[in-house]
């Protein structure tokens, strides 16, 4: 599965950049995260609980930044196993430009899933990676919104984000949510 996309986000590069890279504001912002570790500065491996159709599974995985370019652009490459559910792998470049007072985050995505994720169907795929995207997005919206003291972010159904700051297909941040994430996602998937 090939994806591109864009997502306009209120915060400058810099602070985008770092939120995208802390393990903390991720796991407030990946819907599903259970946990999420930052094992050196190019490796991530964490875990979440992920909905597609019918099949619910809880999913471990690693994400490894590569091409790393602060904090303009990177690549990732994602891995995760969900038992029975099946697995999740794809990679992503992911880009961060300026755009008035905020960013225009780009990313290209290859990714596969296999077992009884793929069996459900590329349409209920692709429906649960927008929802996930959509929730990653606003909820990073959210947190980035309060610098000083982020809001505590429930992981209750996911908010769908204004028409005009929702850029569809799908970001590498469903991978990194469906193989335990890192995007910058940041998804969309991320720099």
């Amino acid at each position: 599965m090939r994806m591109e996309g864009q997502q306009r986000i209120v915060r400058p590069p810099a602070v985008v950049w770092a939120a995208l890279n802390d393990p903390d504001t991720l796991k407030h912002c990946i819907p599903g995260c259970e946990s999420l570790e930052k094992v050196s500065d190019s490796e991530f491996r964490g875990v979440a609980v992920v909905r597609v159709g019918p099949v619910q599974a809880r999913f471990r995985g690693t994400v490894t930044l590569s091409d790393v370019h602060p904090p303009h652009r990177y690549r990732i490459r994602g891995e995760g196993q969900g038992g029975a559910a099946g697995f999740a792998r794809g990679g992503a470049d992911v880009r961060l430009d300026p755009e008035g007072e905020g960013t225009l985050l780009s990313y290209v995505v290859d990714a596969t899933v296999g077992g009884k994720l793929a069996q459900v169907g590329s349409r209920l795929v692709d429906q649960a990676a927008r929802q996930l995207a959509a929730a990653f997005f606003t909820r990073l919206d959210a947190y980035l919104s309060e610098p000083a003291a982020p809001p505590e972010i429930s992981p209750a159904k996911p908010a769908t984000p204004p028409a005009a700051t929702r850029l569809l297909p799908v970001p590498m941040w469903i991978v990194l949510a469906i193989a335990i994430a890192v995007f910058a996602l940041y998804l969309i998937g991320v720099p």
